[in-house]
């Protein structure tokens, strides 16, 4: 599926930027993708978007037209989890959570859920804007504080996530209910439209983001393996990056890089020593959670179309996994959602058949792939 992305990709960005997007061996100028690491490519859906008269899959304006503040676009997010049958969030999480930049200084606006005491003292730090990208990551910051919640009576050396991917897949399995149908009944769409090109812009908006990660993710962890087995060594630091890069992510530095540069310190999680194959399982996970809430919920049609708002069963389902916290082995907690205990991107790649059929027909005559 992410070849078959690229393939377009590359395809599109040649048509746009002529010589400049000229691919070295069939890899994409990393420049040209709309991000500083190239780990989303959102940012081109404009020059990429399969069909750009298609009424927009993105309610920023609606947001705006409606004048929705930091505390409302939280709200929304709080409406959701409690449509499952969880609680809504504390006072004093509105109290000591920070939603917006404060006048009076500078704070780092990275996202971010915290659980202060063990109990129920959780705060998100976050500088909110009303855009559709901020309410995603509402949603996947209180999938973190609702984790934080539920696990909270356990002995505090349970209380994390069965795995680090879990607890960055909750709100994002959350956030793929977010569909046409959902924001039309909150206001937030002009149409609940299921037609095939309002279909495949949505995927495709979504694919730019979700699977153009999943290789730099893995790559991310890679190296930094690499680094601590010494099998990447001080002079081989930035070298080692790039062929991690052209060989999972088929990309090509704008310009050359030499071991004078050290482009993996571009990424906060390298100096910070942050794991990053939470991520890439995160991304995995959270479609495995979206079908198996999903079937919790009675839904039959097709997953990329399905909503668990308002389902309590779902919502049962759900918070008996995020109660075991850490107590139980990861496969115990993921049987318990969804009845299996090996994760499995099958139901990643089945929410994206659409858009994986209307790849594979688009890419017909060109030459995919790239040398590493």
């Amino acid at each position: 599926l992410y070849e078959d992305l690229h393939c377009y990709v590359r395809d599109r960005l040649i048509a746009y930027y002529g010589d400049a997007a000229t691919p070295v061996d069939g890899r994409i100028p990393a420049h040209l993708l709309g991000n500083m690491w190239s780990q989303s490519w959102n940012n081109v859906f404009d020059l990429v978007a399969p069909y750009p008269d298609a009424p927009s899959v993105d309610p920023t304006a609606r947001l705006k037209a409606q004048n929705y503040d930091h505390i409302r676009m939280v709200r929304l997010g709080e409406k959701f989890f409690t449509s499952l049958g969880f609680d809504p969030l504390p006072d004093t999480f509105w109290e000591r959570s920070l939603f917006t930049q404060p006048a009076d200084r500078e704070v780092v606006c990275h996202a971010s859920a915290w659980h202060m005491d063990f109990g129920q003292d959780i705060r998100l730090k976050m500088c909110i804007r009303p855009t559709y990208e901020d309410l995603v990551t509402i949603h996947h910051e209180l999938g973190h504080s609702y984790y934080q919640r539920a696990y909270s009576h356990l002995p505090v050396l349970y209380q994390s996530g069965a795995h680090d991917g879990f607890h960055e897949a909750i709100g994002d399995a959350i956030a793929l209910s977010m569909t046409p149908a959902y924001l039309k009944s909150i206001g937030l769409a002009e149409t609940a439209s299921t037609d095939h090109a309002a279909t495949i812009n949505t995927q495709m908006q979504l694919a730019l983001d979700k699977i153009a990660f999943l290789p730099f993710a893995k790559l991310m962890d890679n190296w930094r393996w690499g680094v601590f087995s010494g099998d990447i060594g001080p002079d081989e630091y930035n070298s080692a990056w790039w062929r991690l890069r052209r060989a999972y992510q088929g990309i090509e530095p704008p310009v050359a890089r030499t071991e004078d540069h050290f482009d993996p310190g571009a990424k906060y999680h390298i100096p910070g020593n942050t794991p990053y194959v939470r991520y890439f399982l995160s991304f995995i996970l959270q479609f495995q959670f979206h079908k198996a809430l999903c079937e919790a919920a009675g839904w039959e049609g097709p997953l990329h179309e399905c909503s668990i708002y308002g389902s309590k069963e779902a919502g049962a389902k759900l918070n008996a996994m995020l109660m075991m916290g850490q107590s139980r082995p990861w496969r115990e907690a993921l049987h318990a959602l969804t009845g299996t205990k090996e994760m499995d991107a099958g139901a990643l790649l089945e929410y994206f058949a659409p858009l994986s059929r209307w790849l594979e027909q688009e890419n017909q005559g060109r030459q995919c792939g790239w040398s590493p």
